[in-house]
């Protein structure tokens, strides 16, 4: 019998393991389908907004989409976690998934940095005006 997959485990309080969930900053994996019109399709990157203690309770996640590909798009941030490719995280493309059921998974370049996060909150924050 084969065993069933296990998400993997952070360390809570006290040491003990608790279930990973996506938390804010970190890129995740997750099934962008199915989409409408011009929306990404497949699997892709994602940049986690919402915190964890929030992706945790309601089991969705905020974020935006993330791409390889480089258009002319103001609301475009590039991401230098990995120098030998490309990646640029779509501040325009704010979205809402069920992370469970989508089956998200931890990305291998982990978080982006501070600066990055900041800057796309900024040109987020640019087009839906909530500050």
């Amino acid at each position: 019998m084969t065993k069933p997959r296990e998400r993997p485990r952070a360390k809570g309080i006290a040491g003990r393991s608790v279930p990973w969930a996506p938390d804010r900053g970190e890129m995740i994996w997750i099934e962008h389908s199915p989409q409408a019109g011009r929306e990404m399709a497949g699997s892709h990157p994602f940049l986690v907004l919402s915190p964890r203690a929030f992706n945790e309770k309601t089991g969705l996640v905020i974020g935006c989409a993330m791409t390889s590909r480089q258009a002319h798009n103001p609301f475009a941030v590039a991401n230098p976690r990995d120098p030998a490719q490309a990646s640029y995280i779509l501040a325009d493309q704010p979205k809402s998934f069920d992370w469970r059921k989508r089956r998200a998974r931890r990305h291998p370049w982990g978080r982006v940095t501070p600066a990055v996060l900041q800057d796309v909150c900024d040109r987020l924050n640019a087009i839906v005006q909530l500050a």
